[in-house]
């Protein structure tokens, strides 16, 4: 895996690659993957889209595990992939609330989660930016929240909800109140990037580098074997999202994501214009952002 943390890919990407490879070898008979090859790749490739009928991200995900592999740290390059059999992606459109249907959402929710998902609907953030966020990202002079290192390692502003100004300072209260007794209890650090760590040793220990929203318990760091406190996983949210919107009687299929579509579907009926609405979500493409017109 040290070509993986070499270029500071996530803990989530390292597992994902690591579990890809194995069911690449076990698929093979357990042969070493030095000994296969393209060929061998692409029998994988299909045999995840034919028979197991997996998703197109999901082939694409496996594809592009197999060929780091090779090319990264066994460097034996693959090629001839071309003609590899792949699923099709469905293009589906976005499931967006109406704001009666907002209200009665998050009606059901309470808490921490509460504040979560009014935020990913006020900024249009993605799940895990949102669940990322760190204290020194939140500027309450100007109403603004920093996204750092987004969907393609990118970096940019979306607006703090103003409705949501003092619930947050409320919050970030109750989180500096935790940071302080883990502080005392020896175990006040937190999750930076390594060669930031490098740069600035004691960073780690500062307050504007923690969570806004941390775990409610601490864990064991997998790569360091340090104890901190993470952020809250990302699938408390998602299931309480779904779960509110069980109860508040919305049929439609609802996720996180649903909260961004709906931002962005009420900034365009609002009159802002596509380029607008792109940079606010940090999509690449404008034509990715032209779903929603």
């Amino acid at each position: 895996m040290r070509a993986i943390r070499l270029r500071h890919y996530s803990i989530r990407t390292e597992r994902v690659y690591e579990n890809w490879a194995m069911r690449f070898i076990r698929f093979h008979g357990n042969r070493g993957p030095s000994s296969l090859g393209s060929r061998e790749v692409k029998a994988f490739l299909e045999y995840l889209a034919v028979d197991r009928k997996v998703s197109a991200s999901t082939q694409n995900q496996a594809l592009n595990a197999l060929v780091f592999l090779y090319n990264q740290v066994l460097e034996m390059p693959l090629s001839g992939l071309d003609d590899v059999v792949r699923a099709k992606r469905k293009r589906r459109l976005p499931v967006v609330l109406s704001q009666s249907e907002v209200r009665r959402l998050l009606d059901q929710m309470e808490g921490v989660y509460r504040l979560m998902a009014t935020l990913l609907y006020g900024s249009g953030m993605r799940l895990m930016e949102c669940s990322r966020l760190r204290v020194q990202d939140m500027d309450f002079d100007y109403n603004l929240i920093v996204v750092r290192n987004g969907k393609g390692g990118k970096d940019r502003v979306v607006p703090m909800p103003g409705s949501l100004k003092a619930d947050l300072e409320v919050h970030l209260q109750h989180t500096r109140a935790v940071f302080d007794a883990d502080c005392v209890k020896g175990v006040g650090e937190v999750y930076i990037p390594e060669a930031l760590g490098r740069k600035y040793p004691n960073a780690c220990k500062e307050w504007g580098w923690h969570y806004v929203f941390g775990s409610g318990r601490l864990s064991v760091d997998p790569r360091s074997g340090k104890t901190r406190r993470h952020h809250l996983h990302e699938n408390g949210l998602q299931k309480a999202v779904k779960k509110a919107g069980r109860e508040a009687g919305i049929l439609k299929k609802l996720s996180c994501h649903s909260l961004r579509h709906s931002f962005a579907t009420r900034l365009l009926e609002n009159g802002y214009d596509i380029r607008t609405v792109q940079e606010l979500l940090g999509h690449a493409d404008v034509s990715t952002t032209m779903i929603y017109t």
